[in-house]
């Protein structure tokens, strides 16, 4: 049977897999092995098994994937992070919606020690809402704006999805961590552009917060040290040279249980918990990863990457063109599937294409990243608003759905400001060490 035909069919029963409610990890896991053994020989199908599930499971890279995960679980349950809210609230409080801009910095702090956006909006949903809700919010932009701000978790450093965007792609991590963090930084602050204007023009949305004395806020600057000190030392090490996105995810755990210690806030129950967690979120990403490479593996050897290449060539897309093509591509996936499953169903298609037009990487990872922050709010899948719709059972669906709208604008400003001004995503990593 011809390899490409074969690949086309293979990509096709994947699909319908996926519909039937297969996990896409076998889904991929499942046609990668069969394809390959149709085409290349069982003996080569099973080798690659082999290969890439201890390649993958050694690999010195992958190990800085579970220690981040391992950061934010041990942050969460440790009660750092409310903390953390606790001093921007006391600053931030008075502002028109101050209380909501709060929450847009906490989980941009927070991000600073997770990498996960789920564990974003569960650990600050669960400390912020309630606040709210004592103050009068209006409910849709108080879940609309916690259930976007989680999304921060992926983009600012230390990052999963720029781990596992570059372990795909072979494209340097502490690169990517460092590439987010002016996008991220511009994201905080048209998130909070968004709440401030919003509130000016009707108070009522969001009514100022409680009034604290300065001596307040100056005591409160104690409860982000922690944070930032972690923050600085993980991203300063790998902006210096100094380590590598494994030893710096080894040093920023490490960081986190000795101020867990120091702080009298870790427990032997909160440590165990936190263990679990991890365990149970890098087994789905290591599922996940092996799946991919054997997908990826058997689209080589079909020589359907080739094809696409080709294909994409002889349309003479521009760079531009190409770009709003996946925007479109990535909001409709977004729609249906969860962010690893949009990436490891398409990196093995589009990668080969972006390098063949002259993208950088660098920058092409912090676009992919933004674009899956925008999948985790769109209906129908968005998995942030079902984790907000778990802490705020009073909010119906399509309250919360309504009040993400003007962020998911945002985030769309967002990829248009990263596509005219490239340099916001290249200019830090090329000043890296």
């Amino acid at each position: 049977m011809d390899p490409i035909l074969v690949g086309i069919l293979g990509i096709v029963v994947m699909l319908l897999l996926m519909v039937a409610g297969v996990p896409i990890a076998f889904s991929m896991g499942i046609v990668g092995i069969l394809g390959t053994g149709i085409v290349a020989g069982w003996s080569q199908a099973l080798s690659q098994i082999v290969l890439i599930a201890w390649g993958k499971g050694v690999d010195f890279v992958f190990v800085c994937i579970p220690l981040f995960i391992f950061m934010g679980q041990l942050t969460s349950t440790t009660g750092i992070a409310a903390d953390l809210y606790e001093f921007l609230e006391r600053w931030l409080g008075r502002l028109p919606g101050g209380l909501a801009v709060a929450s847009v910095c906490a989980c941009g702090a927070f991000g600073a020690v997770t990498g996960s956006s789920v564990a974003c909006v569960a650990t600050m949903g669960t400390i912020i809402y309630p606040q709210m809700k004592k103050y009068g919010y209006d409910p849709k932009l108080a879940t609309g704006v916690l259930s976007a701000s989680g999304t921060l978790g992926i983009l600012i450093p230390p990052s999963i999805i720029f781990a596992f965007y570059g372990i795909l792609t072979d494209t340097s991590i502490g690169a990517l961590f460092i590439a987010g963090i002016i996008p991220g930084i511009i994201t905080v602050f048209i998130f909070s552009g968004i709440v401030l204007i919003r509130c000016i023009l009707n108070p009522k949305l969001g009514p100022v917060g409680p009034r604290y004395t300065w001596k307040e806020k100056l005591v409160s600057l104690k409860s982000i040290l922690p944070v930032a000190v972690i923050f600085l030392i993980v991203v300063g090490t790998l902006y210096g040279g100094v380590c590598s996105p494994t030893e710096a995810s080894g040093i920023g755990a490490s960081g986190v249980i000795l101020v867990s210690l120091a702080m009298r806030k870790l427990t032997w129950k909160n440590f165990c918990q936190a263990l679990w967690d991890t365990g149970v979120t890098s087994s789905f990403i290591y599922a996940i990863m092996i799946g991919g490479f054997l997908i990826a593996r058997f689209l080589v050897v079909t020589n359907i990457s080739q094809l696409l290449i080709s294909y994409v060539n002889q349309m003479h897309l521009s760079q531009l063109a190409f770009i709003m093509f996946l925007i479109i591509l990535y909001t409709i996936l977004g729609c249906i599937l969860d962010l690893f499953g949009s990436l490891i169903l398409t990196l093995p298609f589009v990668f080969p294409i972006t390098l063949n037009l002259g993208i950088d990487p660098i920058w092409f990872g912090v676009f992919i990243t933004i674009m899956m922050e925008i999948a985790l709010i769109t209906p129908p899948v968005g998995i942030n608003v079902f984790v907000m719709r778990g802490i705020a059972p009073d909010v119906p669906m399509g309250t919360i759905f309504r009040g993400i709208v003007p962020f998911l604008l945002g985030e769309f400003v967002v990829i248009a400001i990263l596509i005219l001004f490239p340099w916001t995503a290249v200019w830090l990593p090329s000043r890296m060490q």
